[in-house]
């Protein structure tokens, strides 16, 4: 499951869903598919969100990063903005949260107009947590205690979804260390701890 060879579509994967419970999808995976659809246009739906403001340069502190503009007045920087990633479960599901480093510190309040911030401005509440895949632990659980082929399909579409992002990240920021389990580590210690969730810590 850590492999990030494309799996199958989320559309086919659905397909077969659907075709192994004829017709009778549960709530729960039905959560999961459409929080992966939501993902699959976080960059090109027309909403806001935390994932496409952190790309936003406009936001971006350019003077610290040699930054200049490409003949076709694209804004080019030869150094990248400074972040740290954690995966983090909680009884929300899933969530990939971002925080900037200042003179080498993970910075987790507040940040106006500090010139040594990568970022113009950095606001927690709204800018930490970047997307959300709802009640994937709780999926995690059922795919691992009665989960059919469909389930574990869609198990590693989380996971490679989640590492085509963090991998579009990479291209834009200097990631200085990525915390916790990802979404294939995860389900891996599950199935180790026999579904006991309690005694998983992505710290």
């Amino acid at each position: 499951m850590n492999s990030i060879t494309p799996p199958a579509t989320l559309k086919e994967i659905n397909a077969l869903k659907k075709k192994i419970s004829w017709g009778d999808v549960p709530a729960i995976y039905h959560l999961i598919s459409t929080s992966l659809g939501n993902l699959e246009g976080i960059l090109t739906n027309g909403f806001d969100n935390a994932y496409k403001n952190l790309l936003d340069q406009g936001n971006w502190n350019l003077s610290l990063f040699a930054a200049t503009k490409d003949l076709e007045g694209n804004i080019v920087c030869l150094e990248k903005p400074p972040i740290m990633l954690r995966h983090h479960f909680n009884e929300m599901g899933y969530e990939l949260h971002c925080y900037p480093i200042i003179n080498g510190e993970i910075i987790r309040h507040n940040v106006f107009g500090n010139t040594n911030s990568p970022f113009i401005e950095w606001i927690p509440e709204s800018m930490q947590m970047l997307f959300r895949i709802n009640s994937l632990v709780a999926f995690s659980i059922f795919c691992f205690q009665r989960g059919d082929e469909a389930d574990q399909a869609l198990m590693r579409h989380a996971h490679y979804r989640v590492e085509q992002l963090v991998t579009t990240l990479a291209q834009h920021f200097q990631i200085t260390s990525v915390k916790g389990y990802n979404i294939a580590e995860f389900y891996q210690e599950l199935a180790k701890r026999n579904g006991d969730i309690l005694t998983l810590d992505d710290e």
